[in-house]
C-alpha cells in the first residue's frame, strides 16, 4: 500500500475510523494531522465499541506506531485520559505514541472562550462542540499559542500563560460578560472572581507534562525517517470536507483544513510522500450542529425517511451525543468534495 491519506467527504461521520481500522492492517504508521478532540472515531471489533477522540485508529493493532502531527490541537487532560481507559482494556499506548512537539496547547481559557462566545450568540449561535478548539486555532494563527514543546519549560511556560490569562480573561469578562453567563461546571476549578485563575492552570499543565514528556517527539523527522525505510504510511483526517475552514459551508465549519492538502502541512512531510487520497462516504448525509444542508429531511418526526436514518443509523455526534441532522445523498457536494481532495 501506499502511503494513503483518508478523509472524510461529507460532514464528517461517515465511518472513517472503520475504513482506518482496515487499511492498518498494510501500514506501519497511522498519523493524525488536524482538529482536536472535538472529533470522535468509532470503533466496533467483535462486540467491544471504542471511541477515539485524539489517538489514531490504528492504535487498535499492536504492531503500528501512531502520531499526532502539528496541526492537531492538544488538550493533554483528554489525551491522557483515552490512554488510561485504552490501556486498562489492555491496549498498550504509550510507547507506540507519539505527539509533535509543535501541536498547540487546549487549556481551559480556550474552553471558557467558546462557551462564552456561543451562549453570547444565542440563537445564531455556530454549534461547535464547545471542546475550545477554535480558541486554540486563534492562539495559533495570532502567533502566540503555548505548543506541546513549552511544557518542558516550565519558567517560559508560565511567562506566556500569564500573558495569555490577561488577554483572554479580559475579552471573557469585559466582552462577553463571563461573569453573567458562568462557566461550564467542568471549568469550576479553575475560575476565580469571575475569569480563569492562573495557578489551578499551570499546576495541571506541570503535572501533565510529566506523562507526556516520554511521548513528545519531532513527528516530522520520523515520518520521513519511515518513509525512507520503506514504511507505508496512513494519514487520518478527522470531521468532513464540507466542515473544511476554506472549503466547507462556512462559517458553520470546523477551524482547521480537513483536506487533503493538509496532511502535509499538519504532519511535516512534503506532498511527494502522499501518494493516494481515500474519501470516505455514506449513502445518505448527516451534519452535527448548525449551518446549510440542501438535502435535509424532516428527521424528528417518527414515521418518515429522515426518522429512519436517524434511529436505524444511530445517528449521535460520537463527541457531542447530539442527534445529528439527516437528509438525502447529495451528489453536487459530494463532487465538489472529490475535486478540492484530489
Amino acid at each position: 500500500m501506499a502511503n494513503t491519506i483518508l478523509v472524510g467527504a461529507q460532514w464528517g461521520d461517515e465511518g472513517k475510523g472503520k475504513v482506518v481500522d482496515m487499511l492498518t492492517d498494510r501500514a506501519s504508521a497511522v498519523v493524525r494531522f488536524q482538529g482536536g478532540h472535538n472529533a470522535g472515531h468509532t470503533l466496533i471489533i467483535g462486540d467491544k465499541k471504542t471511541i477515539l477522540r485524539l489517538i489514531p485508529s490504528g492504535i487498535m493493532h499492536k504492531d503500528v506506531i501512531c502520531y499526532i502531527g502539528n496541526g492537531v490541537v492538544l488538550s493533554v487532560p483528554d489525551l491522557l485520559r483515552e490512554i488510561d481507559k485504552l490501556e486498562a482494556s489492555g491496549i498498550e499506548v504509550a510507547n507506540r505514541l507519539k505527539v509533535s512537539e509543535a501541536c498547540p496547547v487546549i487549556l481551559p481559557y480556550h474552553t471558557a472562550l467558546d462557551a462564552a462566545r456561543e451562549a453570547k450568540r444565542g440563537d445564531a449561535k455556530i454549534g461547535t462542540t464547545g471542546k475550545g478548539i477554535g480558541p486554540a486555532y486563534e492562539d495559533k494563527v495570532a502567533r502566540r499559542a503555548l505548543r506541546v514543546q513549552d511544557l518542558k519549560h516550565p519558567a517560559r511556560f508560565a511567562e506566556k500563560l500569564r500573558d495569555l490569562l490577561a488577554l483572554h480573561n479580559h475579552v471573557l469578562t469585559e466582552v462577553l460578560g463571563s461573569r453573567q453567563l458562568g462557566f461550564p461546571p467542568a471549568l469550576q476549578a479553575y475560575v476565580s472572581d469571575g475569569a480563569i485563575a492562573f495557578q489551578p492552570v499551570y499546576d495541571e499543565a506541570m503535572r501533565h507534562a510529566q506523562w507526556l514528556e516520554p511521548m513528545i517527539a519531532d513527528v516530522s523527522r520520523e515520518l520521513n525517517d519511515a518513509h525512507a525505510q520503506g514504511q507505508n504510511l496512513l494519514f487520518e483526517g478527522a470531521q468532513g470536507t464540507l466542515l473544511d475552514v476554506d472549503h466547507g459551508t462556512y462559517p458553520f465549519v470546523t477551524s482547521s483544513n480537513c483536506v487533503a492538502g493538509n496532511a502535509a502541512a499538519g504532519s511535516g512531510v512534503g506532498p511527494g510522500l502522499l501518494h493516494y487520497v481515500l474519501g470516505i462516504t455514506k449513502a445518505y448525509c448527516t451534519r452535527v450542529g448548525g449551518g446549510p444542508f440542501p438535502t435535509e429531511l424532516e428527521w424528528e418526526k417518527e414515521g418518515t425517511p429522515g426518522w429512519h436514518m436517524s434511529t436505524v443509523g444511530a445517528e449521535r455526534g460520537t463527541t457531542t451525543g447530539r442527534a445529528r441532522r439527516c437528509g438525502w445523498f447529495d451528489a453536487a457536494l459530494l463532487k465538489r468534495s472529490a475535486q478540492v481532495n484530489g
